[in-house]
């Protein structure tokens, strides 16, 4: 099994570094992370932490999963042609094309959304309809070949999802105990249904800005 994760810069670190902890439990998943021609490490957005990818898009042709992370740089991302292009190549022969958090947004941007249940972190949820989805407030969403992932740490989720999948489900539950996946959240807070108004407000406006 083939996996690769698409790094551009301004990409969230845990939404990369989630799925391919995940996968790469697996002993026989070959995951690649995947960055713009060229080489060199990817910078993560804050630009304090850069990853250096395994392979470059020209480099991967097809792969079993494409996983696409979200990020600050997301929206440059949704306008280079040529990222979206490969995206579309991969998505076409993949039999898992996925998301962690806003790289949702930018599978839509590649028309891949399109009459599709999905989605994305709950701050851009509704930014899913622009691209004709279906937005449905889930950690983990399955439409046919499509899985999409809520925030950030739903990308744990979903290389587990995406691992049994592809190499059934013994094989996934051998990497959550691998990675010890048993979460324990200390504050309970970990979704806008159970978080005070005031906290969900402050993160709203960190992340889009007031009124958005």
């Amino acid at each position: 099994m083939l996996a690769a994760i698409l790094l551009y810069e301004g990409f969230t670190p845990l939404d990369a570094v989630g799925p391919y902890q995940a996968l790469a439990a697996a002993p026989d998943a070959d995951v690649y992370l995947v960055g713009p021609p060229g080489g060199g490490p990817v910078i993560a957005e804050g630009e304090r932490l850069a990853l250096m990818p395994s392979a470059s898009i020209a480099d991967i042709s097809a792969a079993d999963a494409l996983i696409v992370p979200g990020g600050a740089g997301k929206s440059a991302l949704a306008k280079d042609e040529r990222a979206l292009d490969w995206i579309r190549r991969l998505h076409r022969h993949a039999r898992v094309t996925a998301s962690v958090c806003t790289g949702a947004l930018v599978l839509g941007a590649a028309g891949l959304l399109e009459g599709r249940r999905a989605t994305t972190h709950w701050a851009y949820l509704e930014d899913l309809r622009r691209y004709g989805a279906e937005p449905v407030a889930e950690r983990i969403v399955r439409d046919g070949e499509l899985i999409t992932a809520a925030g950030v740490s739903a990308g744990i989720e979903l290389g587990l999802v995406v691992l049994g999948e592809l190499l059934g489900e013994d094989a996934a539950r051998a990497a959550e105990l691998a990675i010890e996946y048993d979460p324990a959240p200390p504050f309970g807070t970990g979704s806008p249904a159970a978080a005070p108004a005031r906290i969900v407000e402050r993160v709203r406006e960190h992340m889009r800005g007031p009124g958005l």
